[in-house]
């Protein structure tokens, strides 16, 4: 059985260096301005104690240990399931907005697109670990993958896969965008300022869920 929420769940989504983190503070403060609803500003992997650790192991083993793709791939989801039984979950049954740093497309398009493991697979499993808790809009910022990487400043071991691995990511972004085009809003991120693209992310925030928002 799918739950129900009071309130908004929206993901960012991108490569490396793609604005992500700047986008989602612009967006939080257009809509704590506007006083429609409260914000939560959370991140995959990561956003609760557990889950932080997890993302700790899994960012931070480059160069001194290689992890095998399916072990990485579990413990995405492992810290999936914890994030959003203690922070994602309780802040939709409190009615607040929340911007996800990454969810289960990254899911498909690091882990299956480009590193190559099975596309339906994660799927099940990204359902598994969310209990089928979908975001309500997705907004991805595309960028070159090469303009992305330049600007990275969080360096991961990601970041350290090289442009391939980041052009194969891209790509699986775009499958993923395939199977749920109504779910999505692409951002051409280098061609607009912060700014610009955090106002065009309001919009249609307030546009698309104008009902819910009156209600939250």
């Amino acid at each position: 059985m799918i739950e129900k929420y009071r309130g908004i769940f929206i993901t960012f989504e991108g490569t490396e260096g793609a604005g992500k983190s700047t986008l989602i503070r612009e967006v939080a403060s257009r809509i704590q301005s506007s006083l429609i609803s409260q914000v939560t500003i959370t991140r995959e992997p990561g956003g609760s104690e557990i889950a932080e650790k997890i993302r700790e192991v899994i960012l931070k083993t480059y160069p001194k240990e290689s992890m095998d793709p399916w072990a990485e791939l579990f413990l995405y989801e492992a810290a999936r399931a914890q994030h959003l039984a203690q922070i994602v979950r309780p802040a939709l049954k409190q009615g607040n907005i929340v911007l996800c740093d990454r969810y289960t497309d990254s899911t498909l398009a690091y882990q299956g697109h480009a590193r190559g493991l099975p596309w339906k697979e994660i799927h099940l499993l990204n359902r598994m670990a969310t209990r089928s808790l979908k975001p309500e809009l997705t907004i991805l910022l595309d960028i070159d993958p090469a303009i992305g990487l330049k600007r990275a400043t969080d360096k991961n071991r990601f970041e350290h896969e090289g442009l391939a691995f980041q052009k194969k990511v891209r790509s699986g972004f775009l499958k993923s965008r395939k199977e749920s085009p109504r779910r999505w809003l692409t951002l051409k991120s280098h061609h607009k300022t912060p700014q610009e693209n955090a106002e065009q992310v309001y919009i249609e925030i307030m546009q698309r869920f104008k009902k819910k928002v009156a209600r939250v």
